[in-house]
């Protein structure tokens, strides 16, 4: 598969949950009608970075995108955030809250070096040592689970391959039907399910992205430290940073301020064992299943504000910490020099002076990117889906992002951060 330059490819694209290409529900639904006639923008317009307008305009509308939200960075400041809209029953605002897909797995990671950093746990500590797994009757665990790390798990080297033997995070009804339990799952149904299924490699030689090894770094951080995963992440993580909008989502339900999602796909649905045909979006997967591999709602400024925190030493992580998140792994130094970190995908510069870190998320109804640059810039750009009848790349978001950045001649010194995050 061909890569954009910071590879936005197969590994990176997808989170795996639940492809719901099952059934196309028509060009409507895959483009909507009104998409090139209606263009709303809400916040604050920014002359001096206006080719980001223009580019998430061009995008969205090429696409049919109904909603989108850009935030960018300059120096630690947040200069641009701006709500899209293609459709004349939906306004974006700056704060409406978007699915955030896989780029929940840098806060999962940061949630684990947190607990690290406080003397709870240690990264070279084997995950069986602290969860429970127990397969269903007649099977058994694989030895080598033994050997699969917390940084394992975070690095996408614990030994499952999805394109080897399929994401369990999607395979609902699958595992309902073989542990006999219904539908909506729970995070055990899931564990027990793998725990009597062998490795598909030797932990620690080969990068496979896994959902199911964040899953399973969610339970570690509820064992440890005694708290639901989403409690831990909003005391330890973004209270301190005042991100107070992020929430998990809800599979139907919406929350306050949420976007609608939308997708040419219908599948069926895995909130019960109907079989009922859901829009995409809507039922084809399940929220809490996927809490901390791609569970997080949130606005582009809440994302950019995260991802300022990794600029610095902090409260929230240290120094020791945030060399954790950018180490090499042991194995998996792609050939144009990249590699998955700890929830985040690195590219050291030329010279080594600095690098570029990104991450990308992916659900039905659901498109994002989060990108922090070696020069003092980071953007996030979200989307409320990923499929149109166009059939146009939605990684293209990349390079359009890449060339509104550079062609800004002046950056503001404008700060709109206080705005969005009061004291």
């Amino acid at each position: 598969m061909e890569l954009t330059r910071r590879n936005l490819g197969k590994l990176v694209v997808a989170t795996g949950a639940a492809a719901a290409v099952g059934t196309a529900v028509g060009t409507a639904a895959g483009r909507p009608a009104d998409a090139a006639a209606t263009w709303l923008a809400t916040g604050t317009a920014v002359p001096a970075l206006a080719g980001f307008d223009n580019q998430l305009k061009t995008f969205m509308q090429a696409r049919g995108i109904t909603g989108g939200q850009v935030a960018v960075t300059y120096k630690g400041r947040l200069v641009l955030a701006r709500g899209y809209s293609t459709s004349s029953t939906l306004t974006v605002q700056p704060t409406s809250l978007f699915r955030v897909a896989s780029l929940t797995k840098s806060f999962t990671s940061a949630a684990i070096l947190k607990l690290v950093q406080d003397g709870k746990l240690s990264l070279s500590t084997p995950v069986t040592s602290i969860l429970t797994f127990t397969p269903p009757t007649g099977q058994t665990v694989d030895p080598r689970l033994k050997t699969v790390t917390i940084k394992r798990l975070l690095q996408h080297l614990g030994g499952w391959d999805r394109e080897l033997s399929g994401d369990p995070t999607g395979m609902d009804a699958t595992i309902s039907k073989a542990l006999g339990v219904p539908m909506e799952l729970r995070h055990a149904d899931v564990i027990k399910f793998m725990a009597g299924r062998k490795l598909d490699n030797a932990p620690g030689t080969k990068v496979a992205y896994s959902n199911y090894g964040f899953l399973l770094a969610g339970r570690v951080i509820e064992k440890v430290s005694g708290l639901p995963y989403a409690t831990y992440v909003q005391q330890k993580l973004l209270t301190p940073l005042k991100i107070t909008r992020m929430q998990q989502g809800y599979t139907i339900a919406k929350h306050a301020g949420e976007v609608p999602y939308e997708s040419q796909y219908t599948a069926k649905t895995v909130l019960d064992n109907s079989g009922t045909v859901v829009p995409a979006p809507y039922g084809s997967f399940s929220m809490r299943i996927h809490d901390a591999n791609g569970g997080w709602i949130a606005s582009a400024p809440d994302l950019v504000r995260w991802a300022k925190m990794f600029d610095a030493p902090s409260t929230v992580l240290n120094s020791t910490s945030l060399s954790s998140v950018w180490a090499k792994p042991e194995t998996g130094l792609q050939p144009d020099g990249w590699y998955y970190g700890l929830g985040w995908q690195v590219r050291p510069t030329t010279g080594g002076t600095g690098r570029n870190t990104w991450h990308t998320g992916s659900l039905p109804g659901t498109f994002t990117l989060l990108v922090r640059t070696y020069n003092g810039m980071s953007w996030a750009a979200l989307f409320n889906r990923r499929d149109d009848a166009s059939g146009k790349s939605y990684g293209d978001i990349d390079q359009a992002m890449w060339t509104a950045a550079n062609s800004v001649t002046k950056w503001p010194t404008n700060d709109l951060f206080p705005q969005y995050f009061p004291a």
